[in-house]
């Protein structure tokens, strides 16, 4: 009896410990641990970013085959470090750092040592890599643009940097990833999913074949292809007409918040930040502070409005009972503030609505605020009402749009004046706050805001959230904010007259030579007093051009606004650009070749130099190469700058 127990017991704890064993190695293990063993190394195999294509199925972005060359610390043996650097065509200083940096990361892990090898560099190193221990090559794939504009919209990919690992455990060292633009707002969307291999080796270090025959192997899985809303052809164009202008155009499809075209000027080629000179590039433009390539003016430049926005004022002095469209004001080539008379261009005489929109009356205007004011019992209640009133157009907010960045812009409020002049009606009133009347007070506006005002007016009391994504993997979206339509808190009855004077802009107002044969359009002119500090001292610039407009009239199929700086009154080159734009949008061709090529030849260079008069540099011709962190000879080449 004892040795059946004692049998038994033996049996028992034998079979004990061949379970355990058989769990550990069949259902306990993880990749996790897997690290954890020396005798392991873990291979990624990326996969292919997704596709970037714009509104009409053409391609905007792919990708090309690339090389990482990649270390691991401790596998590093002796070698020929001269020969290994010139293959690499990096210096001994750049092999210890990044060693160095490899090994700080992890001396058992890989790591990129060099990334983004072209194809011939890697036809010539992959034959001699079996001399250099430690070391492999890693294949990935780069970005591939199939147009050199939008680079502000398509935004770029960089290296994954420390806090990006410390925020997202996804990544791993030397993995890129979107840092701007569409690449960093979808980037979920894009990147798709890497595969690993488990590699086992033996004691002498050398490959054996996969760990336990490739069970934790996992196969790659490429991004999605996303469409998005841009038309190339509209971007591509628009890029070409603001050459030698600083400023931002947008575009969009009043029916869908769809943004057509989104351009900032100066802008540079999206390829330029792709493969080994990517940093170099980067720095060039980063550090151009003046012209400011990298900043994209088509929503993060904020400026006054200028007389656009008097269409806004117009609708909200019908609104709250102001004025009736019969309402008119006399203007004396001006009005009055105080004693002091403030000029107008117009010509003076008596100005209905339609004429003053027309003609872009400052005097009628400042009339019609004055009277939205009288509507009130206070001007704190009058000023409250007339800001929610703007508000509702999108402006001061960021719009709730998919663009990664952005600036919100500012409506002033009750609140902001009696913090400047104390409370009370008579520390502040309509008269003190006039220049709100005419687009030129405390309301600041990017282009993509005006771009959405006019969308507003173009549907006659309703916007969309603008915005940037249209397919993924072939299916429109179905995000409720972007097809849920925000209504402006204008009845929509007081759109016509309005829109009416708006399309006697082109008819017999202030763009009444812009018209396209063919199509009505309805739009406004606007040329916004321009100041800078220079050593400190205030200093008035050429006037900035802005032109808004929407087309055709009836049933509108695009909305724009066009913001040049320095671009003198606004139907200038704000309004030459914004009838070309209209026209190869609607039409697909340009009937006006004349206005086209001058638009095309001619730039503000001279206009953009003023202040800088005196330095050392010439627009457009200085050399990096010499003094590449100066910001104030911070203008780059024409290689590198549109």
């Amino acid at each position: 009896m004892k040795k059946l127990l004692l049998s038994s017991i033996i049996v028992i704890i034998g079979i004990t410990f061949i379970g355990r064993l058989s769990y550990l190695q069949i259902f306990s293990f993880s990749p996790d641990q897997v690290l954890e063993d020396p005798a392991i190394k873990r291979v990624y195999d990326y996969p292919e970013r997704g596709y970037i294509y714009d509104r009409n199925d053409k391609l905007l972005v792919g990708n090309d085959p690339a090389y990482d060359v990649m270390v691991i610390p401790r596998e590093v043996r002796e070698l020929d470090t001269l020969e290994f650097c010139g293959l690499l065509k990096i210096t001994k200083k750049k092999f210890k750092k990044e060693l160095r940096k490899a090994r700080i990361y992890s001396p058992r892990l890989p790591s990129v040592f060099v990334p983004q090898l072209s194809k011939q560099d890697y036809a010539q190193l992959q034959e001699k890599m079996r001399h250099y221990e430690g070391f492999y090559i890693q294949k990935r794939s780069l970005r591939y643009y199939d147009t050199n504009s939008a680079a502000n919209v398509l935004g770029y990919i960089s290296e994954v940097n420390e806090r990006d690992l410390a925020k997202n455990p996804y990544y791993v060292q030397g993995e890129l990833t979107g840092r701007t633009g569409v690449e960093k707002q979808y980037e979920d969307v894009l990147r798709g999913r890497k595969g690993v291999q488990y590699i086992q080796k033996d004691r002498y270090n050398r490959d054996i074949g996969k760990y336990k025959n490739g069970i934790l192997d996992t196969l790659p899985e490429q991004g999605y292809e996303i469409n998005i809303t841009i038309d190339k052809d509209l971007q591509e164009y628009g890029e070409l007409l603001m050459h030698g202008k600083w400023g931002g155009i947008v575009a969009i499809e009043p029916s869908s918040g769809e943004i057509l075209s989104m351009i900032s000027g100066p802008t540079y080629d999206p390829s330029l930040l792709v493969g080994r000179k990517r940093s170099a590039n980067y720095s060039k433009l980063h550090y151009d502070t003046i012209s400011k390539p990298t900043f994209d003016r088509s929503i993060s430049f904020e400026k006054s409005p200028g007389s656009p926005f008097k269409a806004i004022n117009a609708l909200i002095a019908l609104q709250v009972g102001a004025i009736t469209p019969a309402t008119t004001f006399t203007c004396s080539h001006g009005f009055f503030i105080g004693r002091s008379k403030k000029g107008c261009h117009c010509g003076g005489g008596i100005r209905n609505l339609n004429s003053g929109i027309y003609e872009s009356c400052n005097a009628y205007f400042v009339g019609a605020y004055k009277k939205i004011f009288e509507q009130f019992p206070s001007n704190s209640e009058a000023m409250d009402a007339w800001e929610k009133h703007v508000r509702s157009f999108g402006l001061g907010s960021y719009l709730g749009s998919d663009l990664y960045t952005g600036r919100r812009g500012s409506v002033p409020s009750s609140e902001l004046y009696n913090k400047w002049y104390g409370e009370g009606d008579k520390r502040w009133s309509a008269t003190t706050t006039y220049s709100n009347a005419i687009g030129q007070g405390e309301v600041n506006v990017t282009p993509l805001q005006l771009a959405n005002m006019t969308a507003a007016i173009a549907n006659r009391g309703y916007f969309f959230t603008p915005h940037i994504l249209k397919k993924i993997d072939g299916k429109e979206i179905d995000i409720p904010d972007f097809v849920e339509a925000k209504h402006t808190t204008i009845d929509k009855r007081h759109f016509e007259p309005v829109i009416q004077g708006m399309a006697d802009v082109y008819h017999k107002g202030t763009a009444k030579y812009l018209q396209i044969p063919g199509i009505e359009i309805a739009g406004k002119t606007g040329t916004v007093e321009n100041y800078i500090k220079i050593d400190s001292v205030r200093t008035q610039l050429t006037d900035n051009s802005v032109f808004v407009a929407f087309a055709p009239v009836d049933n509108p199929k695009i909305a724009i606004a066009v913001y040049i700086q320095n671009g003198y009154y606004g139907s200038r080159y704000a309004g030459h650009i914004a009838s070309l734009m209209i026209e190869k949008y609607l039409k697909g061709e340009i009937t006006r070749t004349d206005l086209e090529k001058r638009m095309l030849e001619r730039t503000l260079d001279r206009e953009y130099a003023k202040p800088y008069s005196g330095k050392e540099f010439k627009i457009n011709e200085y050399d990096w190469s010499q003094d590449a962190l100066k910001p104030e000879k911070a203008y780059l080449t024409d290689d590198l700058i549109r």
